[in-house]
Formats: C-alpha cells, structure tokens, sequence
C-alpha cells in the first residue's frame, strides 16, 4: 500500500516547539512530588506518550486534583471518556457491585449481565445486535471485518478485494490496520507494511467520496462525524447527509465512529443525529463506561452483524459482566441526567463567549465545535512573543484548567457534560484572561 503524505499548515511551526514538546520533563512540573513521579515515569516507562507535566491522583464531577492537592477544572475529559463527570457514583456503585460478585467468565460461557445488557443498548439506539469489545481501536478493528465479510458475503465482492474508504486526517486508533489507514505520518511513519485495502479521501469532499464509491469493490465509508484529534474539524452541513446518500447509492456500508463524538458529548447522544444519519454501522466506546472500565460496541441490524458467525470474532473480556453492568449504568445516567441536553446549551454559551471575547486578537484564527467537543486555532507566526498552544496549556494549567493541544496550533476544550453554568463560566474567565495575558506579552 503507498501511503498518502498529508500536507500540513503547522509543519512550519515545528521549530519553534518548547525543547520539552517530545517529553515534558519534570523541570516543568507544578510540585517536588509531581518532579519525583514524572522521573520516575520516564525512567521506567515507555517514551510514547508527551503528557502535560501534571500528576493527578483525584477526581469528581468535572475537577481533578494533583499529588500536591492543587484542584483543577478537566477541559479534556480523558478525550471524552469521562462525559459522565469523574467517578459518577452511581457508575461507581454498579462497578463496584458487579466486580465483588463476578467479573470475568470469557466468552465461552454465559453471564447473567450479558443478556439484560445486550437488550438494553440495542434498544436504546435502535439496531438489532451489538458486539462488544473493550477498546475504542479494537471496535473500529470489529467494524472493518463486519464491512470486509458482509462484502463477500452479500455484495459479493471478490475475495480479498474488498476496500474500505477513510477520510484524510482520520484518527482511530494506533493499531497496525489504523496506522495503515493514516495521512499522519507521526502515526505510520516506520510501522509498515501496511495493511492493504484502505483508501483515502479529502475530509469533506463528495466528489472526492464518490469516486471511491464507484469501485464495486468497495465495503465501506468509515467516518467520524468531527474530526476530534485532527483538531476538532466540524464538516460542512451536507457532507454527512451527503456521503449516505452515496453510501446507499453505490450499495455501501456507511460506519460511523462515535466514540470520542457519541454519547452527549456534541449536544446530541450521537452525533450524526444533528445531520439526521443513521450509520449502517455504529461504533461507540470511551464515554460507554464513564471512564471506569475500557468498554465499547458496534453495533448493526442483522443483515450486517449476522455475516460474522460463531469462532470468527471475539474478545476474553469483550462483553464481561462488569463492562455490561457498567455501560448500562453509564448510558442511564446520560439520560436520566439530561447531559445531552446540557451540553448542546453550554456549548453554545462557550462558542458564543470565546468568539466575542477573543474575537479581537488577531492570532487566534477560529473557535469551533458542536456541543462540548470545542477547539481554538491559532496562527502560531503570529502569537506574541513565540508563545505556543503547549505554552498556553500550561498557563492554563498553573491557572487551574487542564487542556491539551493538538497538531501543535490547536487547543481541544471538551469538559465532562455535568459542568453547570456558572462553573463553564469561571472556566471561560480563565481560559480569556490566559489568553489575554498572552496577547499583552506577559
């Protein structure tokens, strides 16, 4: 497979990256027990991760305190994991409950959890079968072979043809087959070969789509409805009404990656409901168990899910009782608790706030997003003094908010959906007075 190399705006501003920016050291950290920690971390761990130099050990609701017992507001939710708020105590409760009566049978044998929840979460999202796994990579790794087998099996495609259409800039995961699927080369560089049968397309871009669709062969369009790690990249308002129009024109499965966007985090449970699609195939993870257990699902009508038959997939721990007890707690508190609704309303008292706000600073070039999954860009040539996105989430951090950049020049803001009001704006306070301490050279 020949690899598509993406072209991007913030390749020139590599250079002015901190010295930390590949591993942020101890000598940034906020305190001598985070110092200890984190050089112990890089001493004896893996160097594959460049996180914020905070060290946390506490969580509730929508804060996070770190080992010197500075509290800070969570902007990142664990990459939507934590919709729910830290440690939801009735997701604790039903965690704790299961994991002290049974925890893990495999597969080869029945459980009690299993089944109620099986029934639940078809029911609640209205499909005919779930799969479930545990990981967020290893559900869209379900989905591929969903896509592959029902290509042969009903669209008869032949054998080992079969092509599955990315878009450029997608992010599922660091598995061999995501890599293989990546225009980022920080993603693939070096780990090939790659996996054959994926193709890319401009994100956005029908006529691009539909190109690809043509091909007989083709299985799938595998899509998230906001671009999250590309930096929270919100399509235009046909696309995604559009590329299912294609989908179902070319006889194409349509698979939607909801798992950072899914489950409230964009002001509706899923987010391809805002363009009124519904995928041939939804993958859902991360937010499915509140960030207190590594659980996901695909899930699909029969004619799909039912391709697949016993000894062709399947997971030790995918569908354990915990996982089952757990999602379906997390999924009833999401309802009961309305954070849909609640994040479709602060998410526009956000993105109105920061617009007005920052709006005169002529450095940062966009505030975007739906819901609670929001990002502002900035023109790095253009910042006072050199300053970076990294430099600016740890002026956040000193001022007791936790952000993270992506792609170097954009800063995701994505709190847990129980924030209230009145929190959102204290929080907004802090991130505008960085800012504007930034604009001032300070």
């Amino acid at each position: 497979m020949q690899k598509v190399f993406a072209c991007r705006s913030v390749v020139a501003t590599l250079g002015r990256l901190p010295t930390s920016r590949t591993f942020a050291g101890a000598g940034e950290a906020s305190g001598p027990q985070s110092k200890k920690l984190i050089d112990m971390g890089m001493a004896h761990g893996a160097h594959n991760y460049s996180p914020l130099p905070v060290v946390l050990q506490k969580g509730e609701g929508i804060f996070m305190w770190d080992v010197e017992g500075k509290k800070y507001y969570d902007f990142l939710s664990a990459y939507s994991a934590v919709n729910q708020g830290h440690c939801h105590p009735k997701i604790v409760k039903a965690l704790t409950e299961q994991v002290s009566t049974l925890a893990l049978t495999s597969r080869a044998f029945h459980n009690n959890a299993y089944a109620p929840f099986t029934k639940f979460i078809t029911e609640f999202f209205g499909y005919d079968k779930v799969l479930a796994m545990n990981s967020g990579v290893e559900a869209g790794e379900t989905a591929i072979k969903l896509a592959r087998k029902w290509a042969y099996t009903v669209k008869k495609v032949p054998k080992n043809q079969a092509k599955v259409v990315f878009a450029n800039d997608n992010f599922w995961g660091r598995t061999i087959a995501a890599c293989s699927s990546s225009t980022d080369p920080d993603c693939y560089t070096d780990f090939g070969p790659f996996t054959p049968g994926f193709e890319t397309v401009p994100y956005d871009d029908l006529a691009a789509l539909e190109e690809q669709l043509k091909d007989p062969n083709c299985a799938a369009f595998y899509i998230e409805p906001i671009q999250g790690e590309a930096g929270v990249k919100v399509p235009s308002a046909g696309y995604l009404p559009g590329a299912k129009k294609l989908c179902e024109k070319y006889n194409v499965l349509f698979i939607g990656d909801e798992i950072q966007t899914g489950l409230g985090r964009t002001g509706k449970m899923l987010c391809l409901e805002h363009s009124g699609v519904r995928p041939d195939v939804l993958i859902l993870g991360k937010a499915l168990s509140g960030g207190l257990y590594p659980v996901s699902a695909v899930l699909a009508d029969d004619a799909v899910m039912l391709t697949i038959q016993a000894g062709q997939h399947g997971s030790t721990y995918g569908g354990n009782p915990v996982a089952c007890h757990v999602a379906t707690a997390a999924l009833n508190v999401l309802r009961d608790e309305k954070l849909v609704d609640n994040a479709a309303a602060l998410g526009e008292v956000f993105r109105s706030d920061l617009t007005q706000r920052l709006g005169p600073l002529k450095w940062v070039t966009d505030v975007r997003g739906k819901g609670l999954l929001n990002a502002i860009e900035l023109d790095h040539d253009a910042v006072p003094k050199g300053v970076t996105a990294w430099d600016i989430c740890m002026r956040l951090r000193d001022a007791g908010l936790l952000a993270k950049q992506t792609h170097e020049n954009i800063i995701r803001f994505a709190p847990p959906l129980v924030i209230s009001e009145a929190q959102l704006r204290e929080a907004l306070d802090i991130i505008v007075n960085t800012f504007s301490d930034v604009e001032q050279g300070k």
